[in-house]
């Protein structure tokens, strides 16, 4: 049988999660907080089908959920100063000078209006608009991983304009409206000033649209690819328009010019959970009216085009077309632009995987204070399951014959060839160490039986994935006498 974890491993992964939490021990005055931290961040790692001050309560043996209430709403304790040890601790595991920094905003529906920020606004995860809070999410995108560093909740107008509502969610006076991009310009002056480690800023539309934010990255020196909507102004690529056709003055007018010259670039802008993800790509520079790139950078528009033509909108067959502007050290290679517009989708993963996995959208708390608190001890749940994942991932992999050379036999078989096998994911550390390490009653012999069933039939279909559509496999779904990311573990 395939094995990807050890018992042994396992039991690294609860003893690293007792240490990370009493290395945090300092933030805390009393012990009785330091202990409901505890029980706090257990709970949200654990296997509980909702995660809220209740069911944790009754997870840790408490009488009544009032302690974890308590500490989340009235103990005297900094969210933000969670915050930077979170920040710290990801720098540490997975810190990269070609990381990138990811910004977008994730929604969690709630009912009446007494929690703080709660207001009619669009929802991504239904398309509409629901009864829901937004927040504006920092992902850390890093070759060992990836993961949330920072946070901040947006309050619609008609929170910051009713002073006496946001003092019913202890709201502080100074706080006043800001929108979304405002928000993500504060958490990247926050990562700038810890110096975390990064190469990169990528975002949706909704954040590339923003002059501000374009503004503050010119200003700095950064790096960029930001997907914009059709209408972003252009002031055009240099030279005469081409003969039929019009002046540039917006992104979806370069588009003629895309398909009279057909110099489009099949490439993959990262793996997905069924294989590599092809587009076709093509490239303008181009120049904004008001904007000029920084010194010795350019800025170029590139346009993205599905493999196939799809039903559309209203029926139409066609391609499907995204935009993302471009703003780079000049002879940046055009792959390491597609690339990062593939970037884009790690914090789609984090903000779905904070809500499977750690409850991100579970809570229950009404006031701003309590809010901070509870997203960052989220946050850190999380923080901890892909760290671990790295330092799994790291790990070498074990030789195929690791008995001393005076116990091998003379005449010793070839050495057997390592089994390809997907690489161990967040979610299956998650729930690995839900119902082992934190659990109450379980047997770990079958739950990493069941385990390894479970990660076969994965790598089966992984291949599968990639044989279906003539894609190289990854090396580490090839058989090979040595895998990085795996060892064999001997029968259970």
């Amino acid at each position: 049988m395939l094995a990807d974890v050890t018992e042994e491993q396992l039991g690294d992964w609860a003893e690293e999660l007792a240490v990370l939490i009493a290395s945090l021990g300092h933030l805390f005055a009393r012990p009785e907080p330091r202990e409901v931290f505890a029980d706090l961040m257990e709970g949200l790692l654990s296997d509980l089908r909702r995660k809220n001050g209740w069911t944790m309560a009754a997870r840790a043996g408490h009488a009544t959920p009032s302690r974890i209430q308590k500490f989340l709403n009235a103990a005297s304790w900094s969210a933000d100063a969670l915050l930077e040890e979170l920040r710290t601790c990801v720098a540490e595991h997975l810190g990269d000078a070609a990381a990138s920094l990811v910004l977008d905003d994730t929604q969690v529906q709630k009912k009446g209006t007494k929690s703080v920020g709660v207001s009619p606004q669009h929802c991504g995860v239904t398309g509409d608009v629901r009864n829901c809070q937004v927040m504006v999410m920092l992902t850390y995108a890093a070759p060992g991983g990836h993961t949330f560093i920072d946070r901040r909740l947006y309050l619609p107008a008609e929170w910051t304009d009713d002073r006496a509502r946001c003092r019913e969610a202890r709201v502080p006076q100074e706080v006043v409206f800001a929108t979304k991009p405002q928000l993500a310009i504060h958490m990247l002056e926050q990562a700038l000033a810890d110096g975390v480690l990064f190469a990169w800023v990528v975002a949706d539309c909704g954040y590339g649209r923003d002059t501000a934010l374009r503004d503050f990255l010119h200003n700095e020196h950064l790096p960029y690819v930001l997907a914009v909507p059709v209408n972003l102004p252009l002031a055009g690529p240099p030279g005469k328009p081409a003969p039929g056709t019009k002046a540039i003055k917006r992104a979806d007018h370069l588009l003629p010019y895309a398909q009279r010259r057909d110099q489009w670039e099949r490439r993959s802008c990262g793996a997905g959970s069924k294989g590599q993800r092809y587009y076709d790509w093509t490239l303008f520079s181009v120049r904004l009216p008001t904007q000029e790139p920084a010194d010795r950078f350019e800025r170029q528009l590139l346009i993205r085009r599905t493999t196939d033509k799809k039903r559309l909108v209203g029926g139409r067959v066609d391609y499907e077309y995204a935009y993302f502007l471009v703003h780079a050290p000049i002879a940046t290679p055009t792959v390491a632009a597609i690339e990062q517009a593939g970037v884009r989708w790690k914090i789609e993963e984090d903000n779905e995987q904070v809500k499977q996995l750690t409850g991100l959208d579970e809570h229950q708390v009404r006031k701003r204070i309590p809010w901070h608190r509870t997203i960052t001890c989220t946050m850190l749940a999380h923080a901890f399951l892909t760290v671990q994942r790295a330092r799994h991932l790291e790990r070498p992999s074990a030789p195929a014959n690791s008995e001393p050379p005076d116990q091998r036999q003379v005449c010793a078989p070839p050495p057997r060839t390592v089994a390809p096998m997907i690489r161990l994911t967040v979610t299956a550390v998650a729930g690995l160490l839900a119902l082992t390490g934190l659990a109450i009653h379980h047997g770990d012999t079958e739950l990493l039986r069941q385990h390894h069933w479970r990660t076969e039939h994965q790598t089966a279909a992984a291949i599968s994935h990639y044989q279906r559509r003539d894609d190289p496999l990854p090396a580490h779904l090839r058989p090979s006498e040595a895998n990085r990311s795996h060892q064999q573990d001997p029968p259970l």
